[in-house]
C-alpha cells in the first residue's frame, strides 16, 4: 500500500477526526468494510465501498481523477486549512486519505477515502443537485429511501414543500458554497453535485459538495460542444457539462433558487420605509 501525501492526510484527520478516535478509529474503520457498495444516483462504473461504521465511503479512481488530485492537492489541503483557521464553514466533503493498493497478480488500484457526509442520519429523500435541468429528472419511486433524486425532482416538490433555511444558517450555506466553488473554479473543476437530505424528524438538511475531482480537460470540452448543438441559449438547458467559470455560475444560482431563507425565531424585520428612494 502506498500513501498519497501522507503528512498533509495526518494533519487533515487530527483536525477533523480528534473528537471521535482520532487515527486509530480512521484505521479500525477501514478494517471493516462492505465491499461493491453501489451507490444510488450515480453513473460511474467505479469501485465503492463503505466501512461497516458508515463512517467512510472508499471509490476508485479514474485515471483521469487521479492526475486531477495530484495536480490540486496541495490547494485542496489550503483551503481546508484556512476555513479550519478562520473558523469558516465549508460545503465539500472531506477526502481523508488517497492510496494505492496492489494486490498479487491484480492491477494496482488507487483509492480514495472520503467522509460519509450522511453518517449517523436517516434521511429522506435525498438529492443530488448540479443546477442544470437537463436530464436531471429520477423516474425512481421517491418513496423508496435508497432514490436519490435530481434537480427537476426537487424543483417540482419545492413548489409545495420548499426547502426553508433559518437566515443565520442560510447566510452561513451561501457563504461556504460560494466559497468552495470560488477554490473548484479556480481548479478547473467542474460536475460537482450538492448532495442534500433532509431529515424531517431534526427539522434539518445535511448537504455536502461531492465528485469534485474532474478538470475541464479537452475531452469534456469536446463532450460540451457535442451534446451543446441544437440546444440553444438557455443555460439551464445546456448540458451538465461546463466550463468551470460558467458551471460555478450556473450551480450557484441553482443552489440559492432551491433553498428559501425564513426568519430566525426572535428575529425582527426592520420596517420598510415607504418614502425610501421618492424624492421631496
Amino acid at each position: 500500500i502506498s500513501v498519497w501525501f501522507p503528512a498533509q492526510f495526518a494533519e487533515l484527520r487530527r483536525m477533523c477526526l480528534s473528537h471521535c478516535g482520532g487515527e486509530a478509529a480512521f484505521c479500525a474503520s477501514l478494517s471493516r468494510c462492505h465491499r461493491w457498495w453501489e451507490p444510488r444516483g450515480g453513473k460511474s462504473n467505479s469501485f465503492f465501498a463503505k466501512t461497516r461504521d458508515d463512517r467512510f465511503i472508499v471509490k476508485q479512481l479514474s485515471l483521469a481523477e487521479r492526475k486531477s488530485f495530484q495536480e490540486i492537492a496541495p490547494k485542496y489541503f489550503a483551503h481546508l486549512a484556512r476555513a479550519t483557521r478562520d473558523r469558516q464553514p465549508t460545503c465539500l466533503a472531506k477526502i481523508m486519505g488517497v492510496f494505492t493498493v496492489r494486490l498479487e497478480r491484480e492491477k494496482a488500484m488507487d483509492l480514495l477515502v472520503m467522509e460519509n457526509v450522511f453518517y449517523e442520519r436517516s434521511l429522506s429523500p435525498v438529492y443530488d443537485l448540479k443546477g442544470s435541468e437537463r436530464a436531471r429528472w429520477c423516474k425512481d419511486d421517491p418513496n423508496d429511501p435508497t432514490t436519490v433524486l435530481l434537480d427537476e425532482n426537487l424543483k417540482r416538490s419545492i413548489l409545495s414543500a420548499p426547502l426553508l433555511v433559518e437566515s443565520g444558517a442560510h447566510a452561513a450555506l451561501m457563504k461556504a458554497l460560494w466559497a468552495d466553488t470560488a477554490f473548484l473554479a479556480g481548479q478547473g473543476v467542474m460536475d460537482y453535485s450538492l448532495i442534500v437530505g433532509v431529515d424531517s424528524p431534526n427539522g434539518a438538511l445535511v448537504v455536502g459538495i461531492i465528485d469534485f475531482l474532474r478538470q475541464y480537460t479537452w475531452d469534456k470540452a469536446l463532450e460540451r460542444w457535442v451534446k451543446s448543438v441544437g440546444m440553444g441559449q438557455d443555460p439551464r438547458k445546456a448540458p451538465t457539462i461546463q466550463s468551470p467559470r460558467d458551471y460555478c455560475k450556473r450551480f450557484r444560482g441553482a443552489m440559492a433558487s432551491y433553498f428559501t431563507c425564513v426568519p430566525a425565531q426572535g428575529d425582527v424585520p426592520a420596517p420598510l420605509d415607504v418614502s425610501a428612494g421618492l424624492a421631496d
